[in-house]
């Protein structure tokens, strides 16, 4: 596999998890494969209800925090999903999303260089 074809394959896993577990899959997805490091951007993730509710600064924390709470009860099922697609244990996994751009980033930490992994195949 190439790296091009994992990032693609790790992409498709979080989007089973958005669309499975969060309730709705992005419109625009990117992984990137950087050593231990898998960065996934989200983009279009946010319902019209939760797009209104970031409009005030009260709506954002709440938001923000009904996000990341819902984020943190899926993360095994995530983490999942991922050592499904790469043979490898998760060290650390992490996500925040803007409210102002609409935007999600997840880094997961994995336990060894995947990159050298990918070019040893």
């Amino acid at each position: 596999m190439t790296k091009g074809q994992l990032e693609a394959k790790l992409s498709e896993a979080v989007s089973k998890f958005e669309l499975d577990y969060m309730g709705r899959g992005p419109k625009s997805i990117r992984t990137f494969v950087v050593k231990d490091l898998i960065v996934v951007r989200l983009a279009g993730f946010l319902n019209p209800s939760e797009q209104k509710l970031a409009e005030t600064p009260a709506g954002v924390e709440l938001l923000k925090k009904m996000r990341s709470s819902l984020f943190e009860g899926g993360r095994g099922y995530l983490e999942a999903l991922i050592t499904e697609v790469v043979d490898v244990a998760i060290v650390s996994t992490h996500s925040d999303i803007s409210t102002k751009t609409g935007e999600k980033i997840i880094v997961i930490t994995a336990d060894r260089d995947l990159e050298e992994m990918v070019a040893k195949k």
